[in-house]
């Protein structure tokens, strides 16, 4: 087996977003790759050097070995197959495993004896061995943990951050028995600079992705809580935690949306796994609650506002710049932006949204409306800042206050004298 780590694997990755490019790639370096996804617009891109989530550079990928495929039929050569593909709630809140167990048939019906299995989705303590082993079963013929192994390791992949990029950010990793535990951890420990982290079991290593998020969510959500309370209190939140934060132990989180492929929906992964096994969770479940429901209260805070100056709110014209998930970043999945957006429009008000970095084309597929090309227009009766986009510091807000916008600054990165109102 050892041999095996060091000369003869040969990796398909299946899922090439925003986690299974950027492996692809780096995996390339030493083994023969085929990235695999279901997408054929992705594939065409991906051949033409293109990536719209601008996590990787293709600059040198005919440098690599690696190729990019929608034939299944390509990858059943190889040995080792990582899915990597997105693991979403669905409108009530509970897990939808459908793509993960979707792409684990298709592997299962290519399953040979040897093969190695990995899963970098998130899910559930459990989900590896109990929903998607049974699959692989099926449709092999094989037996688990005699004939084919598997493994997790959860991804990390921080969209949009160019200093913690894959390689720098530490890898935990586990193995479906000891021995495989360590080739997969060899693995990994190929491409990952920072080292890894050898968890004891698969159930580990899937529940210390999920409660990674999950604390973040509730650190959030306690901070948006706080945002509620002052702004009843008519105190500035921001002035308060920069006081706090005087203290050496005090945790620096700010307030705001919580969205994006990880923070606003593994709590939801947990959370199902607890209610399964009869316990419920109420601080992650109460947490998700105060921030799935900011967008809402922004959207609220901006019409009182321009019902205290008097404005007439049917009709009016509110300007949202930012619709990423997150700032710099091109990402769009889950973008609690939409929220404000929709509250708005219940309100009658005609609303804009800008955002140079989100592609106009996949927000209108998912959301349903256009965004802006360009800022053509000065005369907003409000403006919300929903995402720091680097762009936006550049902005003439002292023009636009005196054209008689109101100013909402939900991530307190604005020029303070410009602002009507923060989170």
């Amino acid at each position: 087996m050892d041999k095996a780590v060091q000369t003869d694997f040969k990796i398909a990755i299946l899922g090439l977003g925003y986690v299974g490019l950027p492996l692809a790639l780096e995996f390339a370096k030493h083994y023969p790759v085929i990235g695999f996804d279901i997408d054929a617009e992705r594939i065409l891109q991906l051949n033409s050097g293109l990536d719209y989530t601008l996590e990787a550079d293709l600059s040198k990928v005919d440098k690599l070995q690696v190729s990019f495929t929608t034939v299944i039929e390509k990858i059943q050569n190889c040995n080792v197959y990582i899915v990597t593909v997105p693991t979403p709630v669905d409108h009530l809140k509970i897990p939808n495993l459908a793509p993960l167990l979707s792409a684990t048939g298709m592997v299962g019906r290519l399953l040979k004896k040897g093969d190695i299995v990995i899963f970098e989705s998130t899910v559930y303590p459990g989900c590896t061995e109990e929903d998607c082993v049974p699959v692989l079963e099926q449709h092999s013929g094989l037996t688990y943990n005699q004939d084919f192994f598997c493994g997790y390791s959860p991804e990390r992949i921080n969209p949009g951050d160019k200093i913690n990029t894959l390689t720098k950010i530490k890898k935990v990793t586990s193995g479906s028995n000891e021995e495989i535990a360590k080739v997969i951890d060899q693995l990994y420990g190929k491409i990952i600079t920072a080292g890894t982290h050898l968890a004891p079991s698969i159930k580990v290593a899937e529940a210390s992705k999920a409660i990674e998020n999950a604390q973040r969510d509730v650190n959030i959500s306690f901070v948006n809580e706080l945002a509620l309370i002052f702004d009843r209190m008519g105190i500035d939140t921001a002035d308060v935690l920069a006081a706090a934060a005087t203290k050496w132990n005090f945790l620096s989180y700010k307030p705001g949306l919580v969205g994006g492929h990880c923070i606003g929906v593994d709590p939801y992964y947990l959370a199902h796994k607890a209610e399964a096994l009869g316990y419920k969770p109420e601080v992650i479940l109460s947490g998700r609650r105060v921030n799935d429901n900011m967008g809402m209260f922004v959207a609220n805070k901006v019409v009182k506002l321009l019902i205290a100056k008097d404005r007439e709110i049917k009709n009016s014209k509110i300007l949202i710049l930012g619709f990423a998930f997150k700032e710099n970043c091109p990402d769009i999945r889950n973008t609690r932006v939409i929220d404000i957006y929709k509250e708005l429009l219940s309100f009658g008000v005609n609303v804009e949204v800008f955002d140079p970095w989100a592609n106009a084309d996949r927000v209108k597929k998912e959301y349903g409306f256009d965004l802006l090309p360009e800022l053509d227009s000065q005369h907003y009766d409000a403006i919300i800042l929903a995402v720091s986009h680097q762009q936006f510091l550049s902005l003439d807000y002292a023009s636009l206050k005196e054209n008689g916008a109101i100013i909402f600054d939900t991530k307190s990165f604005i020029d303070r004298r410009f602002v009507d109102a923060r989170l």
